[in-house]
């Protein structure tokens, strides 16, 4: 299906935009507003949000956004199930575009945004499209800003390169993506199995059947990160366990950089364990290891985050490492405990 521009000029594909979401009325207006102010023609644009049943006022908003902004054509489906990979399944199915992307509800793209991502498509650079996020503090805080610039520093995303790459090149992913419908539809439908990594997951069908998976940091929205250190180790705890799971279905997309937190946690458990039995068979010298391996751990943290924190944000440094510290175990132990699960479950 084709549009027309307003000016009648040249054709533009249809584009359906698909966005799961849950309780995020904090940001969806400005979302909705970015969508609504791009410069792709707004008549070639459905937004397709997929709701988990929202109790605040989500839904309210996005209804009162719609009705005075009817120029953007903007629906909403229920997920009953509220897992993203189910959200993006049905909201995939309920579009009739030619061209489908994922947004998320707590972020906002860049006006060009769209345009981009069409031209990329179109100029045939990848069979699907991504670029870079621009991390930005979900609330006003100290901890919030260390916790966004963690989230996109390379020790703590691990040199992702859309937290932190400038080169346009070949991934093995990018975080909402842009294709075109037959190639949705050759590829499959996300796996609903997988609560997540469900879009990296997606990206290696996608590379096994020959596909290219295409970052370009011309690309970009701004994307708010976590504000509270609880929320932060409960989103990287998930991407731990759920790691494991992608593993078992494909081994090599195992990262050396992804080792780190599991080894790390892994090794700091073990001595604390020692530690412990130390102090009571009466070798203290013996119990002093975990500190030591604390000690050296934070040090090196510490020294790394130093030396790439620009002088403006040098009283964040706590904060960024404590971000990054969070990260790094609550994905080790999210890993760790999904390895032993799946172990246990061997041995039974």
């Amino acid at each position: 299906m084709t549009r027309k521009t307003n000016d009648n000029s040249r054709v533009q594909p249809q584009v359906s935009i698909f966005i799961p979401c849950y309780n995020e009325e904090a940001t969806i207006q400005r979302l909705l507003t970015a969508l609504k102010d791009q410069t792709f023609p707004t008549s070639n644009i459905e937004v397709i949000i997929a709701d988990g049943l929202s109790t605040d006022n989500t839904k309210g908003i996005i209804n009162s956004f719609a009705e005075e902004n009817q120029d953007l054509a903007i629906r909403i489906i229920d997920n009953e199930k509220r897992f993203i990979p189910h959200a993006l399944n049905l909201a995939a199915k309920a579009a009739s575009g030619d061209i489908l992307i994922r947004m998320d509800a707590h972020s906002i793209p860049a006006l060009d945004y769209v345009e981009c991502c069409v031209k990329a498509l179109l100029e045939n650079k990848g069979d699907n499209v991504g670029g870079r996020w621009n991390i930005q503090p979900s609330k006003e805080g100290y901890i919030a800003r260390s916790i966004a610039i963690a989230a996109s520093h390379p020790l703590g995303s691990g040199g992702a390169n859309y937290r932190s790459g400038n080169k346009a090149q070949k991934v093995d992913t990018v975080p909402f993506g842009a294709y075109k419908r037959e190639t949705f539809e050759r590829v499959g439908p996300f796996n609903e199995s997988l609560l997540a990594n469900e879009d990296y997951e997606w990206n290696m069908r996608l590379i096994a059947d020959k596909g290219t998976v295409w970052f370009d940091p011309a690309i970009n929205c701004i994307y708010f990160s976590r504000g509270t250190y609880k929320a932060l180790a409960k989103q990287y705890f998930n991407y731990g366990y759920w790691k494991v799971k992608m593993l078992k279905l494909y081994p090599k997309t195992l990262r050396l950089r992804q080792l780190l937190p599991p080894v790390v946690t892994l090794l700091l458990v073990l001595s604390a364990t020692t530690t412990i039995v130390s102090l009571l068979a009466g070798a203290p010298l013996l119990a002093a290891l975990t500190a030591v391996m604390l000690l050296a751990y934070f040090t090196l943290l510490t020294l790394g985050v130093a030396l790439s924190t620009p002088g403006n944000a040098m009283k964040l440094i706590p904060g960024i490492v404590g971000s990054i510290s969070c990260m790094h175990f609550s994905w080790g132990f999210g890993f760790i405990y999904s390895a032993m699960g799946s172990f246990l479950k061997k041995t039974d």
